[in-house]
This record gives structure tokens, C-alpha cells and sequence, in this order.
């Protein structure tokens, strides 16, 4: 056993989110530690000294640390970690890890439903359905619902879910284009893949411009008014990504004027989508509360790698399962 971690029984684990059930489905698992959940960002602080480990990420605040004394690990929920402070965590001897992988099925799932949905116009039928209105049959070809048969993909960032969201489009005998920094190391079926820097080469081409790349200075606005434009009248918008991967403001012009066809999109600049933006009233849009990677099976695949983490961090392994720090 690694001196510088407790035993099991001496190990106390954080679990902290507004909503996901942590404490409750690690409980099933009969664990030999001690945890406990908090619910709020209040009852956060008050007992985050109590943790060994701290599995959290809305939550967290870098104020936490002057509390945490006795913190030697953070699990993040979530895949991202621009809010932790990196440097000063390596300063006291925190590992983190982050949830990369945990929901590349579901974010995939819900790519592929958001192009289907817009494609079939299944969000337009649910609107008729409110208003009790039943559609007529439509003799206007560029109006009516299509299929996903023969039409291109172009996936931004093919890992993990881009890869899975790949495959999926395969299976709808979709062509699959994709850029990846490292072509070499694409995992999906693809027809063509290539360096972030040819990605207006493939724009024109493109039915659908899924965005599954994580956020960075070089994917900030990487869909600007220039793309938008590049993009053909018909082409559809999916951004499963993070809200700043996209120009906003551009967008919804785009989406006003049927630059083009319309857009799928579970995160925005701003959460909750402020009551008055544009983008709850635009027809041609689909929202979704940024719900793309939350199924029944987040809370168990994020334990999966916390057990895991904590097997390593006992036996005193030096990497751990999504290392971070």
C-alpha cells in the first residue's frame, strides 16, 4: 500500500453535484470506505475537510482548498478541468482525473438523434402537436422531411465520441469526413480525415457539421460567420461540443436568413439559456438543456473510474485512469 494514501477504511470520499445520485449508487456497490454526498455549494464548503476524495465539478470553487486539508484526490464528474487550478493543485500534492470516456455513448446517441429529429423534422411535428394542427401532404420537395441515405457527416474532432458518432452514421450509409490533429490515430470508420487546418475544405461539402471536439483556445468560434457561410443552404449544424466552439451571434443569423437549414445544440455560451435569446423562438432549432451526455448510466461509469483511481492510488501506481495531474 502507497504510504502517502489511507487504507480503505480510513478513506473518506466527497461526492458533491446538485443532482446526480453519487452517494446512492456507490452505496450499491458496498464500498470499504467512508463517503458522503453534499447538495448544495454551502454544505460543499462546510464539509469538504472532512474529504480524502473529492468527486465533484459544478461545486467546485479554488476556495475549497484552503479548507480541504486533508485532500489528496478530486475526481471530476465531468470531462472538463479549465475550472480546477492546475498549478496550485501540483503545489499541495493533489492528483486529479477527469470523466473522459464516461458519456462518449450517450453525447454520440443524442449527435445522432438531433440529426435524425431535424432531418425527419420531428421537432416541428411535436409543434403541430401542441397547436393540434395536422399537416397536409407537401408537393414543395426542399420542405419536406429527408433521409440520412448517401447525405455527408463531417464529424470536428475525431475522438472518442466523434468516433462513436461515426459509426452510427455508417450504419445509416452516411459518408463520413472528420479532422482530427493526428489523423494517423482516428478510431471511426471515415472516409477522409484531416488536420483541423483543412477544415474548410470539407465544409462545402458537408450535410451535417457535428461538433464533437473538446474546448480550446484553437476550437473557441471554430464555427464562425466564414464556416456558416461555407456551409450549403441545406446543411444542418450539430453542436454537442461546448457552447463556445460556436460564434453565437453568427449562428443566429445564420439560422434567421437559412444561410442554413437549421442546428441541434445542447450547450450554449450562457447556462441556462437566458429567457429572451433568439434561439428558443427559431424553428429551424432544436434545444436541449445540455442533457447529451446525462443517461442512467452516468453516475456508474464515473464510480467505475473513481474505483479504479483509488485502487492505483492505494497500491501507489504512478498514472492514473484520465490523469490530469
Amino acid at each position: 500500500m502507497s504510504e502517502g494514501f489511507p487504507s480503505a477504511v480510513n478513506t473518506t470520499v466527497h461526492f458533491a453535484h446538485v443532482a446526480y445520485r453519487m452517494e446512492e449508487r456507490y452505496a450499491l456497490r458496498s464500498p470499504k470506505v467512508n463517503y458522503f454526498q453534499t447538495w448544495s455549494a454551502e454544505d460543499t464548503m462546510n464539509r469538504i475537510e472532512d474529504a480524502d476524495v473529492f468527486v465533484v465539478s459544478g461545486y467546485w470553487a479554488n476556495a475549497l482548498l484552503e479548507r480541504a486539508t486533508n485532500l489528496k484526490y478530486i475526481q471530476s464528474i465531468g470531462a472538463g478541468y479549465d475550472q480546477f487550478p492546475l498549478d496550485e493543485l501540483k503545489q499541495r500534492g493533489i492528483r486529479l482525473a477527469n470523466a473522459s470516456g464516461v458519456n462518449q455513448n450517450a453525447v454520440a446517441e443524442h449527435a445522432m438523434s438531433m440529426m435524425l429529429g431535424l432531418n425527419r423534422h420531428i421537432h416541428t411535428g411535436r409543434d403541430n402537436q401542441n397547436t393540434h394542427t395536422w399537416r397536409g401532404m407537401l408537393g414543395d420537395l426542399t420542405l419536406r422531411e429527408d433521409e440520412l441515405l448517401g447525405k455527408t457527416l463531417l464529424v470536428v474532432g475525431m475522438g472518442a465520441i466523434g468516433s462513436r458518432l461515426a459509426r452510427f452514421a455508417k450504419a445509416f450509409d452516411m459518408r463520413v469526413v472528420a479532422t482530427k490533429r493526428d489523423p494517423s490515430t482516428a478510431a471511426g470508420p471515415s472516409d477522409e480525415v484531416v488536420t483541423p487546418d483543412k477544415l474548410g475544405d470539407l465544409v462545402p461539402e458537408a450535410d451535417f457539421v457535428a461538433l464533437t471536439c473538446p474546448l480550446t483556445p484553437e476550437t473557441t468560434n471554430i464555427v464562425d460567420a466564414s464556416v456558416l457561410n461555407a456551409m450549403k443552404p441545406t446543411a444542418y449544424l450539430i453542436n454537442v461540443a461546448r457552447g463556445q466552439c460556436v460564434d453565437e451571434p453568427a449562428l443566429a443569423d445564420a439560422l434567421k436568413s437559412g444561410q442554413i437549414a437549421g442546428a441541434g445544440i445542447d450547450h450554449f455560451w450562457s447556462e441556462p439559456l437566458e429567457e429572451d435569446s433568439i434561439f428558443w423562438d427559431l424553428q429551424n432549432v432544436i434545444v436541449t438543456p445540455h442533457t447529451g451526455g446525462e443517461t442512467r448510466l452516468y453516475e456508474e461509469r464515473v464510480i467505475d473510474i473513481l474505483d479504479d483511481n483509488l485502487g492505483r492510488l492505494r497500491n501507489g501506481e504512478a498514472g492514473l485512469r484520465n490523469e490530469i495531474v
